[in-house]
């Protein structure tokens, strides 16, 4: 699945490898993403779309607000991307409380 705006992906390659991101731009062969942590919105991450795996196209209230065009908070990415990952260590059998 090609990423588009919106879409949760993670990282394949570089310093951030396997860390969740959303997709705030693209173009032909490269997407900028941002985790509202690492890289926030204002300074988001150019990276080759080979370098990268689209993890979720699920509809949550970032991904809808970034598609509309609304103005998105790195607070609001943080939690969003958090609840995302704890939704699938649960789904996965994993215990969150170590």
């Amino acid at each position: 699945m090609e990423a588009e705006v919106g879409h949760i992906v993670i990282s394949l390659a570089g310093r951030d490898k396997e860390r969740l991101f959303y997709v705030l731009k693209t173009e032909e062969n490269f997407v900028y993403l941002a985790d509202g942590s690492l890289r926030k919105i204002e300074a988001c991450k150019k990276k080759k779309r080979k370098h990268v795996q689209v993890v979720s196209d699920d509809e949550t209230r970032v991904s809808v607000k970034l598609r509309s065009g609304e103005k998105v908070l790195n607070s609001e990415m943080r939690k969003s991307l958090s609840d995302y990952q704890k939704a699938q260590l649960q789904a996965e059998g994993g215990n969150l409380l170590g």
